[in-house]
């Protein structure tokens, strides 16, 4: 850094999960003079790609190449001026700081997402160039974090994966039987911090005591002249109880969250990065048995629509055209509420006649239960679909009314 000289590179609207294709980048290049400066020219520059390199072998002697072969494809290389100065101008800063803005659209599509592994890495940066005359130029760099965008409500994200594998335990005549595991996701694409469900079945016919286990596990895959290295690791994993012989586990939705991650890399030409989830036996003396469903971590969260569409709709394919059939034009009478009544249960819940004169001397002492069980069985109202009180109420007049004390009776 020069004396007197201080030169920064801000990035105004930074997002956590950086920036994708085609999106708006803005900021400043700011300058600090202590002293005054000529400038000749101030210029920004938008860069990156991916990187891998690793050392081969030589085959035979075992010795070491000296000389790491390695591969480079780049995916941005922008240059904005931000200050030329004319030809016999001169551009005079005073001392003090100064703030030069700056603005670009990074090209449009998916920019492989930015990633550093064990063979390689993606990076993406901005250098601000600043010229001057009779000094050399000076440069600062500042990170530019990409993520290419990855949609899981995609259909072909959306897919449920499934798979299935069987195997005999033993050898020759000591085989013991088979052991069974079926494994499924609801879909494929998922984000960071999102519970997978696991649905698995799994039948142990051998004599021997086996437990289950689901992982996730990263796959780091570089290549450089035909010649790939990968590195795998393991993510998250979650165990299952143990299972005994001729017993049967199975896993109705049992949650393996995923960590935070980089999104999948799926379209670079040098470098990939893949996941699965491993369904796995552990087999006491014997080779584990395991299935793997691939995943892909993408940055646009699952929004819950088609796929809840998509299982609610699968429950409900039953032929509802009998309904049709049970249904009638016209809707049949109640049934008659003797029908329904015994005479004998009249009879046993109906009230002894009571006198006027009981009522006056008890009826503030009647018990509520008993009032209750007096009109529990008294048939309703006749059913009919003629209103009975039509031509009164045409003519203007009100129903009869019952005169107080006068015994009811309901027809």
């Amino acid at each position: 850094m020069a004396v007197g000289l201080l030169m920064s590179v801000v990035i105004e609207n930074e997002r956590k999960n950086g920036y994708s294709g085609g999106e708006s980048v803005s900021g400043m290049v700011v300058l600090e003079l202590l002293e005054e400066t000529e400038v000749l020219g101030l210029h920004l520059r938008a860069h990156g790609g991916a990187v891998v390199s690793f050392t081969q072998w030589r085959g035979g002697d075992g010795n070491q190449n000296t000389s790491p072969s390695g591969e480079h494809v780049e995916y941005l290389n922008e240059r904005i001026s931000l200050l030329v100065a004319s030809a016999g101008e001169r551009r005079i800063f005073p001392s003090g700081k100064h703030n030069l803005p700056f603005s670009f659209q990074l090209p449009a599509g998916n920019l492989v997402t930015t990633f550093t592994g064990r063979y390689g890495k993606v990076q993406y940066q901005l250098s601000a160039v600043l010229e001057r005359p009779s000094a050399p130029d000076l440069t600062v760099h500042r990170e530019l974090r990409v993520t290419s965008r990855i949609d899981v409500n995609s259909p072909s994200l959306l897919t449920p994966v499934e798979r299935t594998k069987e195997r005999m335990v033993g050898c020759w005549f000591l085989t013991s039987g088979p052991i069974s595991l079926s494994a499924k996701i609801g879909r494929k694409g998922y984000c960071n911090g999102e519970a997978v469900a696991i649905y698995a079945e799994i039948e142990n016919g051998s004599s021997r005591l086996i437990v289950p286990k689901a992982a996730i596990y990263q796959t780091q895959s570089f290549i450089v002249h035909g010649k790939t290295r990968t590195h795998k690791q393991m993510l998250a994993s979650v165990r299952g109880n143990h299972i005994a012989s001729g017993s049967t586990e199975t896993w109705n939705g049992k949650t393996l969250k995923i960590p935070p991650v980089t999104p999948s890399i799926l379209d670079c030409q040098i470098l990939r990065v893949e996941y699965v989830l491993a369904v796995s036996i552990h087999i006491p003396g014997a080779h584990r048995l395991m299935v793997e469903l691939p995943l892909v971590i993408g940055t646009v969260p699952f929004n819950g629509f088609t796929y809840r569409n998509f299982s609610v709709a699968s429950q409900f394919t039953v032929d509802m055209s009998w309904l049709a059939l049970a249904l009638s034009e016209h809707p049949e009478a109640p049934p008659n509420y003797a029908d329904v009544v015994s005479e004998e249960d009249l009879s046993w819940c109906a009230p002894p006649p009571v006198t006027e004169q009981d009522v006056l001397l008890e009826g503030l002492c009647f018990p509520s239960f008993a009032v209750i069980q007096e009109f529990r069985f008294q048939p309703p109202p006749l059913y009919s679909e003629v209103d009975p009180h039509i031509n009164n109420t045409a003519e203007g007049t009100a129903p009869p009314t019952l005169e107080e004390g006068q015994p009811t009776q309901l027809t």
